[in-house]
């Protein structure tokens, strides 16, 4: 008789992984059995303390309202506004541009994480929780084993989600992340700024809490942020005022500060025999653009898409199934991965020319909207075939 435990085991309990088991759930048909690996101890993430707020788009909006799993607390995004400290060139981007209510949605990652373990904890998904999971045998007749916790499950098919980092670390972007939040003296409904720096870029957005108040994201040299880190409130303000400039008003800091080293890594392959690597554990984006979940997001929507024959059939062998998804998502990975490693290195050169010609650059994505809808095309939905 075929010992399996499970059809799907995810592994990762991030928005990733809990908006797979959510899709899984709600699927037609004869639903799947699917257990969620959670890694549950002291030195692990714990997501209801997290204060980060996370950009989606808004095809991941309708995404994430069609799994119920949209949370009540988030600021919309109408305008977006890019520039470059130092030099002449912007472009505004406007939700009237693509006819749709807004381009993006700031909400509070917490928010996210609630309502989707709302959501499966009313469903039929297992919850394993403990020690971090991981994958001790690759196939063994036609099931991979995971261990968690001094015991060994089998499943047909094993998704890795959040609960590795990618294995390949293609470049250090000698920058860190500072985020935290201010009120602005002149605030400014539904815009979001991206403003491009020498030390990288720093991101402005509503905050989705806070009246009044944005969403600070400052990628900095890591010598910069570790002093600002240390800085008292007042003179973090004042730099952060005068890093970003008038729009806004003096900028007043309202929450502690966290810094992260930025790097891009990927996955070597996304498929491996039985295995699957979606969201941040098939690659960690720099945050310009705030692209990360929404490709990850992506990821399982494609993922869906592919296994829907196979669910119908979970005894036949998956491989072409995964295959397929693995090809269908590679233009869609690489064009996110290289935008936003282009970004944040570009503006960082310090060429004066290079400089000049990113303003120019701006300039004319602002006055032609022929260019411009192709590169805000792609951070709304991503790549479509």
């Amino acid at each position: 008789m075929e010992n399996i435990d499970f059809d799907i085991a995810i592994i990762g309990a991030g928005p990733v992984g809990l908006a797979l088991a959510r899709a899984l759930d709600r699927m037609p048909g004869p639903l799947p059995t699917v257990a969620l690996f959670q890694a549950d101890h002291p030195q692990m993430h714990n997501p209801a303390s997290d204060t980060r707020v996370l950009a989606l788009n808004h095809g991941s909006r309708v995404f994430l309202e069609q799994m119920q799993g949209w949370p009540d607390h988030f600021s919309p995004i109408r305008t977006v506004h890019v520039s470059q400290k130092g030099r002449l060139g912007r472009t505004l981007i406007s939700h009237t541009d693509f006819d749709v209510p807004a381009l993006g949605y700031v909400v509070p990652y917490r928010a996210i994480a609630a309502r989707l373990h709302e959501q499966v904890n009313e469903g039929r998904t297992t919850r394993l929780a403990g020690a971090p999971a991981t994958v001790t045998s690759r196939t063994t007749d036609g099931a991979a084993s995971i261990s968690q916790n001094g015991k060994t499950y089998r499943a047909r098919i094993v998704v890795q989600c959040d609960g590795a980092k990618p294995d390949t670390r293609l470049r250090d972007y000698n920058q860190h992340a500072i985020i935290t939040s201010a009120r602005a003296e002149l605030p400014r409904s539904d815009w979001a700024w991206e403003r491009f720096t020498r030390e990288g870029p720093l991101a402005v957005l509503p905050h989705p809490v806070f009246t009044d108040a944005q969403s600070i994201v400052w990628c900095t040299t890591p010598a910069r942020a570790r002093a600002l880190l240390a800085a008292d409130e007042a003179t973090f303000s004042r730099a952060l005022s005068e890093h970003f400039g008038d729009r806004l008003g003096p900028l007043t800091v309202l929450e502690s500060r966290h810094i992260f080293p930025l790097a891009l890594s990927v996955s070597k392959n996304t498929v491996d025999d039985r295995i699957v690597t979606i969201g941040n554990a098939a690659q960690a984006l720099h945050p310009v653009a705030g692209q990360g979940l929404n490709l990850g997001l992506r990821d399982v929507g494609g993922l869906m898409g592919a296994l829907q024959p196979w669910l119908l059939n979970p005894h036949q062998d998956p491989g072409p199934a995964l295959r397929a998804f693995a090809g269908a998502r590679r233009a869609d990975r690489n064009i996110t991965r290289q935008l936003t490693d282009l970004m944040p290195r570009v503006f960082t050169t310090g060429n004066p020319l290079i400089e000049h010609a990113c303003g120019l650059s701006l300039l004319a994505l602002d006055l032609t909207e022929p260019l411009r809808r192709p590169l805000a095309r792609h951070l709304l939905q991503g790549y479509r075939n």
